[in-house]
């Protein structure tokens, strides 16, 4: 099923958009699986459920929890693990956590952020038989800063020699975050592997957002998302309803109480 699955989103490159989510729960799991090609277990949920400052703080452990959870109840979608910082900083430890993650969790895949870098880890996994998804442009693992990546020849350049190294390393698709997108579509054309981005372009062959972000759970709202929902300001009118029906007396009613 892993490999007809990965074959699927190999050979839409070029084609129909793939569509991707982040996901951390089986509610929204269940939900996405119904749309979403991909759906990504992301150390993003550090930030956006645990209320962590970066990704960083995120521990396997939690990151298992999780992708444990996604993985079981999403059917159909393809189900990305995001490894956390420093698990995958050699080789050895790479494939050591990986394998661990795979067989706790069943996850179809993994994420690693980087390029050049981690270009014979990625090689590495692959030949062990563990399909890895690449990611390059700005990465929040290491950068610095939050900034748009590849407004520079200099910068430019590195990230494009990034990506090609990620796909002949035997990636089976690449996330590129937060680029100019006349970069993002030079990578797509350069690289034989399916692109998806983030805050990139819409010649990527696929798109990504927070599932928090996009349906307006968040506080963070960059210029490369886009919200389809307001779900903040409905739990925040949900829960003060309630509690204004509890303070009077009108929850439970008739209708909530056994006779």
């Amino acid at each position: 099923m892993q490999k007809t699955k990965i074959k699927k989103i190999l050979n839409k490159k070029n084609k129909t958009p793939i569509t991707c989510l982040t996901a951390y729960s089986k509610t929204i799991a269940q939900i996405a699986d119904k749309y979403c090609d991909i759906i990504l277990v992301g150390d993003s949920l550090g930030m956006v459920l645990h209320g962590m400052k970066t990704t960083r703080e995120v521990k396997i452990e939690t990151m298992i929890l999780h992708g444990r959870t996604v993985k079981a109840f999403a059917k159909k979608s393809l189900v990305v693990f995001d490894m956390p910082y420093r698990t995958y900083t050699n080789k050895s430890i790479a494939y050591k956590n990986a394998k661990k993650v795979i067989k706790l969790t069943r996850c179809d895949a993994i994420k690693l952020e980087g390029g050049k870098k981690v270009a014979k880890i990625i090689k590495y996994l692959v030949d062990k038989g563990i399909p890895v998804m690449g990611h390059v442009g700005l990465l929040p693992q290491s950068s610095a800063d939050f900034k748009l990546k590849g407004k520079n020849s200099m910068q430019r350049k590195k990230i494009l020699q990034d990506a090609i190294a990620v796909s002949n390393s035997g990636a089976f698709a690449i996330v590129i975050e937060c680029v100019v997108e006349s970069l993002a579509k030079k990578i797509t054309k350069k690289v034989s592997i399916p692109t998806i981005g983030i805050g990139a372009s819409k010649y990527c062959d696929g798109q990504i957002l927070v599932i928090d972000d996009m349906l307006g759970l968040s506080d963070f709202f960059p210029k490369f998302v886009k919200r389809y929902s307001n779900v903040k300001e409905i739990i925040d009118k949900s829960i003060k309803n309630y509690t204004k029906d509890v303070k009077t007396r009108r929850f439970p009613s008739s209708k909530n109480v056994y006779k």
